[in-house]
């Protein structure tokens, strides 16, 4: 007997057919976990082939890709796109390249703000109305998001409600939705049993359907009977057709066909193995990553909620791992997951035996509520107030991702990075930082490229902010930057005041704790 799932059946060639010229089209996902790659594939060849469909708008949240075409960058053609809204852009060279040569219009904002966005649209909502991106440079005072001269401004707005200041995200309703599962039941019901993430896929799914468009699910599997209701991500009355992947256009992220342990309990019973493999990562990291993150780490109250950056911050999560840390601190990552070890590179928003997954925006919801007790997260360039920059690089463009709700919004606030860039080697011996080679890029400068995250708000809300480093540390104070710490066989003018484009606060400075040098 036909089932109401059996008529929404179809090729991605097939589904992608459906996409007109000059759709909005939302493209969920997170690097490469959950993320429709079949579906984009599908969207990009037929380009290739007919030059149709032409003048879309690109709407996602969480940066999909690998850098090296997959992803969001298969829709990376002029003539194809004409509006890109992203939150992070660094995985997807080709967009970026598109924007920064001018040949699209183009917007960052960010990554928390897409994805709540998504359940605006749905809920017929006029847009995004947050604190989110206060004094950054998506705020409309210094440039909107926007990301070249041919982008229109107004898009973000300031609004006065309430006595406060908040900022107005808009963006043009969903026509088409690219979402993906693990199955669809006879009903065309999505569940996602073994995806990293749930992310953002039910406001999509809602927000094209209520706008009279189109929701294209791409799958792994069929099965055959009803699924539990309370298992059901997406109901099949919101989805319109369904593309059964094959394997290597469906694997769990980028990195890997498939980890059970990314939607696997955890254990209550801890052997001590996850301990000893994470001593055994820490003692195998390059000299400047260890100390970052071995003092990064001793800034992690007891019985913190955290989330931990991608880059240097990983480390974090080893070496609270390695001091036992775990038992009472509770790793977070934005995509969703709650608890268990995050993963990093291209596996980043999956954790390993996390102890919940919840959807994309609701994490987004307890972090932009300041939920988060703790937070690390990487630093390109850092200026004499505090503020720093980690979108843009020279002409490199990678845009926020959940950088600014996070940054924003966590009551303690960690910025890691080693102190130069661009060809530093060190090396730890006697219990002494050696300086090998100094990197060929300064990180503290005069003033930052791009303002992602801003000191002055940070002070309104009153966060603790320390930027640590692999030879010095630094404290957030009202008059800016003031070093608080340095490494043992650092040495202060050679090593860090000759290396910085400032003069930072120096009053009394203590050395790094000894332990953090011991091989």
């Amino acid at each position: 007997m036909p089932t109401p799932r059996d008529s929404k059946l179809c090729t991605a060639a097939e589904a992608v057919a459906l996409v007109r010229d000059g759709a909005v089209v939302a493209s969920g996902g997170f690097v490469g976990a959950g993320h429709a790659e079949a579906l984009t594939v599908a969207l990009e060849k037929r380009f290739l082939a007919t030059a149709a469909p032409r003048g879309l708008t690109l709407l996602y949240a969480a940066g999909q890709g690998d850098g090296r075409g997959r992803g969001v960058d298969h829709l990376g053609h002029e003539g194809l796109l004409h509006r890109v809204i992203g939150g992070h852009w660094g995985l997807a060279c080709k967009l970026g390249r598109l924007a920064l040569e001018g040949k699209i219009e183009a917007y960052n904002y960010p990554q928390g703000v897409v994805c709540q966005l998504f359940r605006d649209l749905a809920a017929g909502r006029p847009g995004c109305i947050t604190h989110i991106g206060l004094g950054t440079y998506i705020d409309p005072l210094q440039c909107g998001g926007r990301l070249n001269d041919r982008t229109p401004d107004g898009m973000v707005q300031r609004i006065e409600l309430g006595g406060r200041t908040w900022l107005w995200y808009q963006a043009p309703a969903i026509d088409v939705g690219l979402i993906r599962a693990t199955a669809a039941d006879p009903f065309g019901n999505l569940l996602t049993d073994d995806e990293a993430l749930i992310g953002e896929i039910l406001p999509i799914a809602q927000a094209a359907r209520n706008n009279g468009g189109i929701v294209l699910a791409q799958v792994k599997r069929l099965v055959d009977t009803p699924a539990p209701p309370q298992q059901v991500r997406v109901p099949g009355i919101f989805v319109d057709r369904i593309v059964v992947a094959e394997q290597h256009e469906h694997e769990q992220t980028f990195a890997e066909a498939m980890n059970y342990d990314y939607c696997r309990a955890p254990d209550l019973i801890d052997d001590g193995s996850a301990m000893t493999t994470a001593k055994a990562s820490l003692a195998a990291m390059p000299a400047e990553r260890r100390i970052i993150a071995l003092r990064a780490c001793d800034e992690i109250p007891a019985g913190a909620i955290c989330n931990l950056g991608i880059g240097m911050p990983e480390g974090i999560a080893e070496a609270a791992a390695a001091r036992g840390l775990l038992e009472s601190a509770t790793l977070t990552v934005e995509s969703g997951p709650i608890g268990g070890r995050p993963a990093g590179g291209l596996s980043f928003g999956a954790s390993r035996r996390p102890q919940a997954i919840i959807d994309q925006p609701s994490q987004f919801d307890f972090y932009d509520g300041r939920g988060l007790d703790f937070a690390a997260l990487g630093a390109a360039e850092i200026d004499s107030a505090g503020n720093v920059n980690v979108a843009k690089f020279g002409t490199r463009f990678a845009g926020v991702g959940g950088f600014v709700n996070i940054s924003q919004t966590a009551r303690r606030l960690v910025f890691c990075g080693t102190f130069t860039a661009d060809g530093l080697e060190t090396t730890v011996e006697s219990g002494r930082l050696r300086i090998v080679r100094e990197g060929g890029v300064r990180k503290f400068v005069a003033a930052v490229q791009l303002i992602a995250f801003s000191a002055a708000r940070s002070r309104e809300v009153g966060q603790e902010v320390l930027y640590v480093t692999e030879r010095a540390v630094f404290r957030l104070t009202p008059g800016g930057l003031e070093l608080t710490e340095l490494a043992p066989g650092a040495d202060l003018r050679r090593d860090v005041l000759d290396q910085m484009a400032f003069e930072p606060i120096v009053r009394a400075v203590k050395p790094m704790r000894s332990e953090l040098f011991a091989k």
